[in-house]
């Protein structure tokens, strides 16, 4: 498991006072409204930001950083991603996983037969979709309980049901 979440990317700046404007990756973007601070695309020192700021705009969030006062100071940052540690994350129900930590979990069939690779995870209106990798093509199975039989964490595995017509 990583340990850092992904819960935005700075897409661009927003007027001359060093504010960003910020795609939210996250199912719940009032949550900019209770963070302190983010990490700046992890690289070697991650720097800390210290949130002074969150408005919201149509689908976007607009951050403003303690010490980055003008445009200048933040444009470097843009397309870069924003990130939290699990400690700072938004604690999950029964049956909510990560995207972060679904990638990569070995997907076996009902019958307990090696199936493939969770590559992606696709957020729909309805459901979200996850793309297996499976024999050199990808699968997409939706994230409904009739398709997902078992997400075990533990032993890094996905139980899933192949519903007619999905490969």
């Amino acid at each position: 498991m990583q340990d850092l979440l992904q819960v935005g990317a700075i897409i661009k700046t927003h007027g001359i006072k060093g504010e960003v404007k910020v795609f939210p990756l996250t199912d719940d973007v009032k949550r900019f409204k209770k963070l302190k601070e983010v990490i700046l695309e992890p690289e070697k020192d991650n720097m800390i930001l210290e949130i002074e700021s969150v408005k919201f705009q149509k689908n976007l969030v607009i951050l403003k950083f303690k010490g980055f006062d003008s445009i200048n100071d933040i444009e470097m940052h843009v397309k870069k991603g924003i990130f939290v540690t699990r400690k700072d994350a938004v604690p999950l129900e029964e049956d909510e996983y990560f995207v972060a930590d679904l990638i990569g979990l070995n997907v076996v069939t009902e019958d307990d037969e090696a199936f493939g690779i969770v590559k992606d995870v696709l957020h729909t209106g309805a459901n979200d979709v996850y793309v297996i990798e499976h024999d050199d093509k990808e699968v997409l199975v939706p994230a409904i309980k009739e398709c997902i039989l078992d997400v075990n964490m533990t032993d890094n595995y996905m139980k899933i049901h192949l519903m007619k017509g999905l490969v």
